[in-house]
């Protein structure tokens, strides 16, 4: 049971992510880093959004892998440290 709202805007966010990601690991970002950083307000934005509609959406009943895995990283950190 897919909600056609939370698909735009996953893909949406996956979208900003991607220019995010694109935007941090340019050459341009060692000289100047208000690209990436309108990209990473951006991207909050998006998942912000996408986790918004979630919470209300009849549709979403499993929680989102976005918020489940956004803190992943961090705990791999303080794990392998």
């Amino acid at each position: 049971m897919g909600c056609s709202i939370c698909e735009r805007l996953e893909k949406a966010y996956e979208g900003v992510l991607s220019e995010y990601v694109e935007a941090r690991s340019s050459v341009r970002y060692r000289v100047s880093t208000v690209l990436a950083a309108q990209k990473n307000v951006d991207m909050e934005r998006a998942r912000y959004e996408l986790e918004e509609h979630q919470r209300e959406c009849a549709g979403s009943v499993v929680p989102p892998a976005l918020i489940v895995n956004r803190d992943v990283p961090r705990k791999l950190g303080r794990i392998a440290a």
